[in-house]
């Protein structure tokens, strides 16, 4: 699974990085939060979170690099605040309507 925060205002370009990559299911969401820099100040004003927005991309092993690269180039705009990427195993999927169940593939030497 491949996690991304990103700046709201980049949050279009990221949809369609992804779409033009192949990529179209993915899970989106609008949250509030802060990094390091604990929020930001405008003039005399601190705002301790600030709005973020959270993708959520299942991808196969071989993806990860093309997808994680797809977020990267389009979010960064080398300004702190830009976000993060992670990715992590997904063990196993369950589909709810067919209750079904996919064991995945995964490499444990990989460590995606």
């Amino acid at each position: 699974m491949v996690q991304a925060i990103v700046r709201p205002d980049k949050a279009h370009d990221v949809v369609v990085s992804l779409e033009k990559t192949g990529i179209r299911a993915f899970t989106r969401m609008d949250l509030m939060g802060h990094g390091r820099q604990k929020g930001i100040h405008v003039g005399t004003v601190h705002y301790p979170e600030i709005a973020k927005v959270w993708f959520m991309i299942v991808v196969e092993d071989g993806e990860v690099e093309r997808t994680v690269n797809a977020i990267r180039i389009v979010a960064r705009t080398g300004n702190p605040g830009d976000g993060k990427v992670f990715v992590s195993p997904v063990l196993e999927s369950r589909t709810i309507r067919e209750r079904s169940r996919v064991q995945t593939t995964l490499d444990s030497s990989s460590g995606n």
